[in-house]
């Protein structure tokens, strides 16, 4: 199954290590781009967006975002700001402003406050999928192991200068908006299109492309899109969320009648993984119980040994690197200070050293 990647990141002051509205210049210094990649603006000003190409395996993804982050870091150097890959800003935009466009002001009239300081960064991935019936019973089985995917994927302990606690505040951020967190049970494609439609209707989605679940049919490609991750520290810790969801997409395609594990037991797995990333507890959907994260780990690299295949031994060599070196989360903690948190992330994460003045060198 192909897959793909969309990552979004901040641009930061090299001296202030704040968010700063350079995307549209930033942008416009990309030069050329893996094949099928694209950049993108995004909601607000202080950020930008890769998207890889469509790839056939890990090791071309990982050439791609590899390329891609360089592209932008390089973009990003020549307008004096960074390329930041946090998933939120670890000190505070004195300004935040939204990017300019209809769609981008619409969502301003609609969520107000919610929007006017969001600077949040994911990591979206693409697997693709025959057709939308498949997607949507793809996305029925992902939803007790969206959770893990999360504890992994923390990268957000920082949010305007001060230590959340958690290890995604990304999260914690997002699930202001309407229909944040696990999706529901759709069991049909016209039944997930009713349920965004009837959001639209209700007036709390801008369209039937702003659905805010963890995992939803693309409204636009031919894929299952898992945005539950944080925007990765580095490049392997997207691979690692790119292997895992794809191998959970293709064990879910053979799989029988989705489990339906209570609602607010996937809300409270979240909100468990958000705060504890893999440094305390988990809780298992299924059974309903707190339980070590690092079992739920364990039992989500058991589910897709299968669908693995050829890349096993390498997703799980990159899960031991997290589990040792430590989530992105607990390395920007290592940091010691938020400040310190942007110059680990800005010169290990995009390939960029830092000289002794803070700024990238070539």
């Amino acid at each position: 199954m192909t897959v793909g990647v969309e990552e979004e990141f901040l641009l930061v002051d090299p001296s202030t290590r704040r968010p700063v509205p350079r995307a549209a210049d930033v942008l416009a210094r990309v030069g050329a781009l893996p094949p099928g990649a694209e950049v993108h603006r995004e909601l607000s000003g202080t950020q930008v967006e890769f998207a890889s190409g469509v790839c056939d395996d890990l090791d071309e993804l990982r050439d791609q975002l590899t390329a891609g982050r360089r592209t932008l870091a390089g973009a990003a150097h020549a307008e004096g700001v960074r390329l930041l890959p946090s998933g939120s800003p670890p000190l505070a935009d004195p300004e935040p402003r939204l990017s300019a466009g209809e769609r981008f002001e619409r969502i301003e009239s609609v969520y107000r406050g919610q929007v006017s300081g969001y600077q949040c960064c994911g990591c979206h991935v693409h697997v693709g999928v025959p057709d939308r019936e498949t997607a949507v019973h793809v996305v029925d089985h992902l939803r007790p192991w969206l959770p893990t995917l999360l504890a992994l994927g923390g990268n957000s302990p920082f949010d305007r200068g001060r230590d959340t606690g958690y290890a995604s505040w990304r999260i914690m951020d997002q699930s202001g908006f309407p229909g944040s967190g696990v999706p529901p049970l759709f069991r049909t494609a016209a039944e997930h299109d009713a349920r965004v439609a009837r959001l639209v209707d209700c007036g709390v989605l801008v369209d039937a492309a702003m659905t805010f679940w963890l995992a939803r049919p693309s409204p636009r490609y031919p894929t299952v899109e898992v945005r539950v991750a944080d925007t990765a520290a580095t490049v392997d810790d997207a691979v690692l969320q790119a292997g895992l969801t794809r191998a959970l997409v293709d064990t879910a395609r053979s799989a029988g009648t989705a489990p339906e594990p209570d609602d607010q037991v996937l809300a409270a797995a979240v909100w468990s993984a958000a705060r504890y990333g893999l440094s305390g507890p988990g809780v298992d959907p299924v059974v309903a119980r707190q339980v070590p994260a690092l079992e739920l780990v364990e039992a989500l690299l058991e589910h897709v040994s299968d669908a693995l295949g050829d890349d096993r031994d390498h997703i799980r060599s990159l899960v031991r690197d997290v589990l040792v070196d430590g989530t992105g989360a607990q390395r920007q903690r290592r940091a010691g200070s938020p400040e310190a948190a942007v110059d680990l992330l800005t010169c290990a994460s995009t390939g960029v050293r830092l000289d002794g003045t803070g700024n990238p060198t070539s």
